[in-house]
């Protein structure tokens, strides 16, 4: 008979303990111990098939092999995980209930139709996957449905079957036998991730995982779930919208920095293809406060709008507030405004937005910040085909900015007349195979004095 015993699991990083303490001595965090009634019994091997024996080899025996990526006929997806899901990987996908998680991992179950698919769902009932999928209007005859939570059954299926690609809606919902554990417990998550790993590993099969999110943002479970999972991926959007962005935070086979964007509607989520046209406003007039940056996210130019707000301080102590935004860098930005430009906002309240709720990093979207908070300040509205690429210096110089030559290339297609850039970035720069007027600027005082000249 099976001995059971009290644990103490750390919900953060699995850590155990004997008993209840406050701060977790491995990873840091408070008050993340949970109490778990674990068995102690014989341990079983929960794969059923053969596993070698695997024995250390030099560096210079190893044959290099090719990467085999399988498409996911998904676009935006393939380009996330570069160039397509790599065969025996494992693939987390994170995000908010309702996001679009399970309409996506559904989309792709289908749309395979020339592979053999497996789709567990340990949520749904065969009967409502069926229904999303003809509300999808996708049919694939390879796509096999199961509705399961056991561990040991579903590895016995997955070995039926043998997949091409095995799909887990979600991983919080397994439970294996060998613990007495409920489902979404550290140790049932922490088991159950390893045993699919190693089967994704031994049959070279591709392996989706769904996850769900805390209150925190924060994937739900042991962050070794994180650990030993190839890709992680993270579903992000507001429910009051229709769009979705898709963000890489790992990946073992491709760029991290990349980001997909889809619109959820009625047929599941549509890939955006051209993420410039959803993020710009589509307002004719021109106001004051805005301006369009052209940034890289990865390897893809995207033109955002900058939104910026300036007022007197009601208060006393001025405000300042950035979304998508860094704002430490924001006041930075206002301090460089001040010293070397001249402009007194250190009485004022300044409020900056990134349109279209994307969080951007690229120190190239610097100038069109500082345009944007000079316009609401003077009142005065910038041109709505100018942009701006350009990283402004603590000097108050406009400093060059990496792979210019696709920035200007993404403003001049969407039919931007004119473009701001540092000077110190032509080298090297063809401007007659552009329509685009390339204004070249070397300090933010000359800055506004070109771009606010009277004609």
């Amino acid at each position: 008979m099976a001995k059971s015993k009290t644990v103490y699991f750390c919900q953060n990083c699995g850590a155990e303990s004997a008993k209840w303490i406050g701060r977790c001595p491995a990873c840091g965090e408070w008050n993340t111990y949970i109490e778990q009634i674990v068995s102690k019994s014989p341990k079983q091997n929960v794969a059923f098939y053969e596993h070698e024996k695997s024995t250390a080899i030099k560096v210079s025996d190893i044959e290099k092999k090719a990467e085999g990526r399988i498409s996911t006929k998904v676009n935006e997806l393939d380009r996330i995980l570069g160039g397509g899901v790599v065969a025996g990987s494992m693939v987390l996908i994170g995000g908010e209930p309702g996001i679009g998680k399970s309409t996506l991992s559904l989309q792709v179950a289908l749309k395979l139709n020339h592979l053999k698919i497996l789709y567990i769902s340990g949520e749904e009932s065969p009967q409502q996957i069926k229904m999303r999928a003809e509300r999808l209007n996708l049919k694939n005859d390879n796509c096999y449905i199961l509705s399961e939570t056991l561990l040991e059954n579903i590895l016995t299926q997955t070995i039926n079957i043998k997949p091409d690609i095995l799909i887990i809606d979600s991983i919080q919902t397994l439970y294996s036998e060998k613990l007495e554990s409920s489902a979404g417990t550290v140790s049932q998550i922490r088991e159950t991730a390893a045993a699919l790993l190693k089967y994704a590993k031994e049959t070279n099969t591709p392996v989706f995982l769904i996850g769900h999110i805390n209150k925190e943002g924060n994937l739900a479970g042991p962050k070794v779930l994180e650990h030993i999972v190839d890709t992680v991926l993270q579903f992000e959007g507001d429910h009051n919208h229709v769009y979705r962005i898709l963000r890489t935070t790992k990946n073992r086979f491709g760029s991290t920095s990349e980001l997909g964007i889809f619109e959820m509607n009625n047929m599941g989520l549509r890939e955006v293809l051209n993420p410039s046209e959803i993020l710009l406003s589509e307002s004719d007039e021109n106001l004051s406060g805005t301006s369009i940056a052209s940034t890289l996210n990865g390897a893809r130019p995207l033109l955002v709008e900058i939104q910026a707000l300036v007022s007197s301080a009601a208060y006393g102590t001025p405000q300042r507030s950035s979304t998508g935004f860094d704002n430490r860098r924001l006041g930075m930005l206002l301090a460089v405004l001040e010293k070397r430009a001249g402009f007194r906002l250190s009485q004022k309240d300044v409020f900056l937005n990134i349109a279209g709720g994307i969080k951007v990093d690229d120190p190239a979207i610097d100038l069109a910040v500082i345009c944007s908070i000079l316009s609401s300040n003077l009142d005065l509205s910038i041109d709505k085909k100018t942009c701006f690429a350009g990283e402004v210096g603590l000097t108050g110089e406009i400093r060059p900015v990496n792979r210019i030559e696709q920035r200007i290339s993404e403003a001049d297609k969407l039919g931007f007349k004119k473009i701001f850039i540092s000077k110190f970035n032509t080298k090297g720069l063809d401007e007659s195979k552009y329509k685009i007027e390339i204004i070249k600027v070397t300090r933010v005082d000359n800055l506004f004095r070109t771009l606010f000249k009277k004609d």
